[in-house]
Order: C-alpha cells, then sequence, then structure tokens
C-alpha cells in the first residue's frame, strides 16, 4: 500500500513539472511563424523533423500588418520541406538597437528587414551580408526598380533586396474645387499656380480662417520642397558633395515663407493644433483642401473619408518641364552578416521580393512594392490612385544617407527651424547648414 502511494506522489509530481513547462512555453510571447502544429521547431539551427530553421525579424506588430507577414511566412513555410521560419516581433524603437548587439554578439536573426536609407551603413561596418554571389546565380535584379536597386548597392555590390516604397503625392477635394469656380479634374502644374488656386479655396471669418485652401507646412515641408525645386536632387550632389544652400532650396524655402505670410503663421500654427489621424484628419475633415502624403494615404480616405470626392496628382513643378519630383522611402530585407544559414536565409529573400509576395503585401496594404511586375498588376491598377502611385515612381527619389555624413540631417533642421522662426534669414541659415554639413564630412574623413 505504502508503495502505490509513493508511485502515485511521484506520478503527481512528474505531471506538475511538465505542466508547468508547458504554461512557460505557452507564456514565452514574441514570435510566431506558423500554426500551433509547428511545436517541433528549435528557435535556430535544425528542427526535429529535419528543417533548417530561420530566425526573421520585423517591426511589423499591428492588427493589421502582422496578420499579412505571418500569412506570408506560413505560405512560405508550406511552400516547401526544407526550411521554416519563424516570424520575431520587436519593437520599431529598440529592434536596430537588438539587431546590432547580436550581429556584435555573432548570433544574429537571419533575416532582417531593414531601412532602404541607411544600407550602405551596415555594409560598411560589415552588419549585412554581400549577396552579389546570389544574386548573379538567380537574376534577380531586373525585378526591381531601378531607383530602389541602387539603395542596397555598397561599392557596386547588393546587401539586400528591395521590399517596399513609398511616395509623396496631392490629394485634393473636388468638391471644394467645384464650389470655388475650378476645374476639378485639372490639379495647378506648377507651385505659382498651386498658391493662386489655394487663395481661391481659402475661407475666413474676421482675421480667423475656417477653412485653408493649401499650406506646404501641413504633413510636409522644406525638406520635400527643396528637392522638388532642385530639379530631384537632395541635399548631395553626384559627387557626394553637400549643396544645402544651392539658389534652388532658397527658392523652396523663400515659397514657405511666402504662403506663411498669406496665411499668417498663427492662422497654420492654429491648423496644425488640431491635427489628429483618421477621422480627425483636417483633410478628411473638410477644413483643408490640398493635402500632401504617402499614397496608402488612400485607405484613410476610404474608412474614413464618407464618400469623399477626391482626387491625385503629383506635386507641383517650378516652372513647364521642370519635373514633378517627389521623396520616397522603405524598406529592405537583409541577411545580417553572421547568420548561420544564408544560403536557406537567400531563399526566403526571393520569395518575399517575387510576384506572389510583393503582390498580396500590395493588395493588403495598399504600398508600393518594390517588385515592377507586382506593381503593375492589373487588378491593383484597376485603383486610380494605386496606379497613380505607380506612375509617380518615376519621378520619386529615394535619398539615401551618404556614408560621409550619416547624421547630416541633424543639422540642417535646426538651421531650418531657425529661418522659419524668422531668427535668421533664408541665405544666413543655409550657409550655415551648408557649414556645418562640410564640418561634418571633414571630421568623419
Amino acid at each position: 500500500m505504502m508503495k502505490k502511494e509513493k508511485s502515485n506522489q511521484s506520478w503527481v509530481k512528474l505531471l506538475a513539472i511538465l505542466c508547468s513547462l508547458s504554461i512557460l512555453a505557452a507564456c514565452s510571447g514574441g514570435t510566431s511563424g506558423g500554426p500551433a502544429g509547428a511545436a517541433s521547431q528549435t528557435d535556430a539551427g535544425t528542427s526535429t523533423d529535419g528543417k533548417v530553421v530561420l530566425n526573421y525579424w520585423t517591426w511589423w506588430g499591428s492588427e493589421t500588418r502582422r496578420p499579412i507577414i505571418e500569412k506570408l511566412v506560413d505560405d512560405f513555410n508550406k511552400s516547401q520541406d526544407k526550411i521554416f521560419v519563424k516570424h520575431s516581433y520587436y519593437p520599431y524603437s529598440d529592434i536596430f538597437t537588438k539587431e546590432l548587439a547580436a550581429v556584435s554578439a555573432g548570433n544574429p536573426p537571419d533575416i532582417m528587414m531593414n531601412d532602404i536609407n541607411t544600407v550602405q551603413q551596415r555594409a560598411s561596418k560589415k552588419q549585412a551580408t554581400d549577396l552579389s554571389k546570389y544574386v548573379e546565380r538567380d537574376k534577380v535584379k531586373d525585378r526591381f526598380f531601378p531607383e530602389l536597386w541602387k539603395t542596397v548597392l555598397y561599392q557596386n555590390k547588393p546587401y539586400g533586396l528591395p521590399f517596399n516604397t513609398d511616395t509623396r503625392m496631392m490629394f485634393y477635394n473636388k468638391d471644394d474645387f467645384k464650389a470655388a469656380g475650378l476645374d476639378p479634374e485639372k490639379f495647378p502644374d506648377t507651385w505659382d499656380e498651386l498658391e493662386k488656386t489655394a487663395a481661391k479655396l481659402d475661407k475666413k471669418s474676421g482675421d480667423k480662417y475656417t477653412h485653408i485652401g493649401y499650406s506646404p507646412q501641413f504633413n510636409s515641408d522644406w525638406n520635400l520642397l527643396q528637392l522638388n525645386f532642385d530639379g530631384g536632387r537632395n541635399f548631395f550632389d553626384d559627387n557626394g558633395n553637400p549643396v544645402v544652400n544651392a539658389p534652388a532650396k532658397a527658392e523652396a524655402m523663400q515659397y514657405i515663407l511666402n504662403n506663411a505670410k498669406r496665411l499668417g503663421q498663427s492662422n497654420i500654427d492654429a491648423f496644425k493644433a488640431d491635427f489628429g489621424s483618421k477621422q480627425a484628419n483636417p483633410f478628411i475633415a473638410g477644413k483643408v483642401s490640398i493635402w500632401t502624403d504617402v499614397t496608402n494615404f488612400y485607405t484613410q480616405i476610404r474608412d474614413y473619408g464618407q464618400n469623399m470626392n477626391f482626387g491625385v496628382a503629383p506635386l507641383p513643378e517650378t516652372k513647364e518641364g521642370a519635373g514633378h519630383y517627389s521623396v520616397g522611402g522603405g524598406f529592405v530585407i537583409e541577411i545580417p552578416y553572421g547568420s548561420k544559414h544564408p544560403d536557406e536565409a537567400w531563399e526566403f529573400l526571393k520569395y518575399m521580393t517575387d510576384v506572389q509576395a510583393q503582390t498580396y503585401w500590395a493588395e493588403k496594404n495598399f504600398d508600393n512594392v518594390a517588385n515592377k511586375e507586382a506593381s503593375n498588376n492589373p487588378e491593383l491598377q484597376k485603383n486610380a490612385v494605386y496606379k497613380a502611385s505607380v506612375d509617380n515612381l518615376a519621378v520619386t527619389k529615394i535619398t539615401p544617407n551618404p556614408l560621409s555624413a550619416p547624421d547630416y540631417i541633424n543639422l540642417i533642421n535646426p538651421q531650418r527651424d531657425a529661418i522659419m522662426l524668422g531668427q535668421k534669414s533664408v541665405q544666413e541659415g543655409l550657409n550655415q547648414a551648408q557649414a556645418d554639413v562640410e564640418k561634418l564630412i571633414s571630421n568623419n574623413k
């Protein structure tokens, strides 16, 4: 009898231990990448069923994007029987620091989504893997838009694959145009025309504006206009020399100041103080007629605009033929340096940037994707805004941070702010920004 009781007690203890382990496993959140049946997968290396397990890090944890990225991971896992990708979510605020620490420690994730403008920095510091042999073998270069392909190159070698991008365009309220006696199907072609059009759209009650046609300070600023005014050139020329105080950039700044003088900076600030998102967006709320944004702003209009009658157009140009240049950003997918399974990771990179996955991402997120064929998918192109966004990529410039001055924008923005506050003249502020960036480059050399 005693032996049986001892045996029962031992079994109860063992069962309690097993239950505790199960609870601990269930509580260890932060990762995903497959159905519950994939429990045989280990954290890295080879799983119990012989598959190579890859760790894939992103910051896409929202209710909208996380299911999409995990559906793509799950589809890849089901598409073959040699590799299992496990998606791990980390907050945007610390994922890059965490990745850098993991690379330094020699234990990086196998795959990482990363910023499109800083590929050269990571490549030069051996934080990303040279993909030349894979790209040459599998001939994937031509699937991407040329402007995006340039962003992944360091010393003419690719260190990632472009994944997605965006472009800034002008959204405008067609009903407001009609009410002001303007042609709702013709958006202003030049910046001067835009200013005249905007003045006709303004509404005032005494000295206070109740409705503003357009201000370049609404969801836009000089950093965007300066590139447009300067023929698509950002703050550096083709040789890497800073051109912060170029005449065209001063003209862009003066345009913003002239608009602020016409409207009154206090009126602009009062409108900006009320800015929110979704329903509270001033364009969607009917308080502003013309709004600059990335093209997936369309989804907010669709969801919260109550059948708003709107149009979308390229940014104006300074004069006919000068170019409707815009700015884009985006992300690339990389294999961090030191990945234990680069060959298998490459297969996932190919999958994520091929037509099927890119089309799915575009359909669900309304993002511009890097794959040209996916971007021109007939079903996507049926949406007028999406078609316009793809067309606009032809005049959209990506502005990678130069190796000689990766933090240059932190020197330019304070001078921009000083000009806007009236503390410095346009030329004085831009000359100081030019000198500060030149000094940064000199110090880095």
